[in-house]
C-alpha cells in the first residue's frame, strides 16, 4: 500500500511538472488548483447533486449547508477582491433570462438522474463510476452542442446584467449575500432530522479547501472556478478535428472562442482545472482503495438514457451560463443575480429529477451507482 500511496503523489507531482514544462508556471498552478478540487470532492465526499437529495428525501441538510458556508467563505473574499481590482478580476456573472431559468431547472433534473453535476460527472468519471464516464462523455457532447444554439436561446430575451453590488454597493452586496446564504441554511438545517443539521468536521474542513482553491483559482485565472466552457471547448475540438467548419458558427467564430479553439488546451483555464480535478478524483479514490470496486450494472436502455441525460447535462448547464459551480457556487460568491434565480431552478428541476431516477435507473444486479457529488 506505500508503495502505490507513493506512486500516487509521485503521478501528481508528474502531472504539475509536466504542465509546467509544456505550458509554463501560471498553467501548472491551475493544474495544482484542479488536482486540489479532486482531492478535496472525491477525498472528503464533498459534493453538490448527492447533498440536494439528501436534504429531501431524507432530511438531512449537512451536505447543503456545507455548500452554503464553502460558498460564503468564498463570498467574503471574493467580492472585496473584485472591488478592488475590476480590471483584472472577473465575476462570474451573466443575465437571467427564459433560456437560462429553463436550462438550470432541466439541469436540475438531469444532475439527479445520473447523481452528478458538472463538477461531479468529473469527480465520479475520474474515480472510475462508470456511469460518471458515460455521463461525461455526453456532458461534452452537449455542452458543445449548447454552444451552437446560444444565440438562439439568448435571444429569447434577458434582463441586463444584475449584481448585488450594483444593486447595494461593495459593502453591502457582501452583506445581502452573506444573510442570505444564512437564511437558506437555518431553513434547510430547521426542516432537517436531529443530527442532520449541522456538517461533521469532515465537511468544515472541505468547505474551508474549496473555498481556498476557488480563491486561488479567481487569483490565478482572473476568472472564477468554472466547469462548462472547458467541456464544450473539448467538444469542440473533436468537432474539428473530424472535419466540422466551426467559423461557420457565431458562438465559435468570436475572437475570444476562435482564439482559444485554435490554441492548445493548455492555455485554456477551465480546461486546465478540470484535468486537474479529474486526475485528482483518480489520485483521491486510489489512495483509499486498490482499483477493483464493482462496475455499475445497469440495463442497456438504463446506459442509454445515462448518456442522454449527460447530453442534456451539458446542453442545459450552456443554456443556464454555467452548472453548480460556475452559475450557483462562483455565480453566488461573486455577486451575481443569476447565481440566485439558477440554484432556485435547478432546485426545482431536482425534486423531478429524483422521481425520474427511480424509474430509469434499473440495475441488473444490485450494484452502487451513485456518485459523490
Amino acid at each position: 500500500m506505500l508503495t502505490r500511496r507513493l506512486t500516487l503523489l509521485a503521478a501528481g507531482l508528474a502531472l504539475v511538472a509536466a504542465t509546467f514544462s509544456w505550458a509554463g508556471p501560471r498553467a501548472a498552478f491551475l493544474v495544482a488548483i484542479g488536482l486540489g478540487f479532486g482531492l478535496v470532492l472525491e477525498g472528503l465526499r464533498f459534493g453538490f447533486a448527492g447533498p440536494w437529495r439528501t436534504v429531501v428525501a431524507e432530511r438531512d441538510a449537512r451536505g447543503l449547508v456545507a455548500q452554503l458556508l464553502a460558498i460564503g467563505a468564498t463570498a467574503a473574499v471574493a467580492l472585496p477582491l473584485l472591488a478592488a481590482a475590476p480590471g483584472e478580476l472577473a465575476g462570474a456573472h451573466a443575465p437571467v433570462g427564459f433560456a437560462m431559468i429553463l436550462g438550470a431547472f432541466v439541469f436540475g433534473m438531469a444532475m439527479q438522474v445520473v447523481m452528478g453535476c458538472g463538477s461531479g460527472t468529473l469527480v465520479n468519471a475520474g474515480s472510475g463510476n462508470l456511469v460518471g464516464l458515460v455521463a461525461l462523455l455526453g456532458f461534452i457532447a452537449g455542452s458543445f452542442a449548447g454552444t451552437l444554439h446560444l444565440d438562439f436561446w439568448t435571444g429569447l430575451g434577458t434582463l441586463p446584467v444584475i449584481t448585488v453590488q450594483g444593486v447595494a454597493g461593495d459593502g453591502g452586496g457582501l452583506l445581502l449575500t452573506l444573510a442570505a446564504l444564512g437564511l437558506i441554511g437555518y431553513a434547510a438545517a430547521s426542516r432537517a432530522d436531529p443530527g442532520k443539521r449541522l456538517p461533521p468536521l469532515r465537511l468544515w474542513v472541505a468547505a474551508g479547501l474549496i473555498a481556498a482553491l476557488a480563491l486561488l483559482n479567481l487569483v490565478v485565472a482572473g476568472q472564477p472556478w468554472g466547469i462548462v466552457y472547458g467541456l464544450g471547448l473539448w467538444g469542440a475540438k473533436v468537432a474539428e478535428a473530424g472535419g466540422a467548419d466551426l467559423a461557420a458558427t457565431a458562438y465559435w467564430a468570436s475572437a475570444a472562442n476562435a482564439e482559444r479553439l485554435s490554441a492548445s488546451l493548455l492555455t485554456d483555464v477551465t480546461s486546465l482545472t478540470n484535468i486537474g480535478l479529474i486526475f485528482g478524483a483518480f489520485l483521491a479514490m486510489r489512495w483509499r482503495r486498490s482499483p477493483d470496486a464493482p462496475a455499475a450494472a445497469l440495463t442497456a436502455s438504463s446506459w442509454a438514457f445515462v448518456l442522454l441525460a449527460g447530453i442534456i447535462l451539458g446542453y442545459s448547464a450552456r443554456m443556464a451560463f454555467g452548472c453548480n459551480v460556475g452559475a450557483f457556487f462562483s455565480g453566488i460568491s461573486t455577486g451575481s443575480l443569476h447565481g440566485w434565480v439558477w440554484f432556485a431552478a435547478a432546485f426545482g428541476g431536482s425534486l423531478l429529477g429524483l422521481r425520474l431516477r427511480g424509474l430509469v435507473l434499473v440495475p441488473r444486479r444490485p450494484a452502487q451507482v451513485e456518485g459523490v457529488a
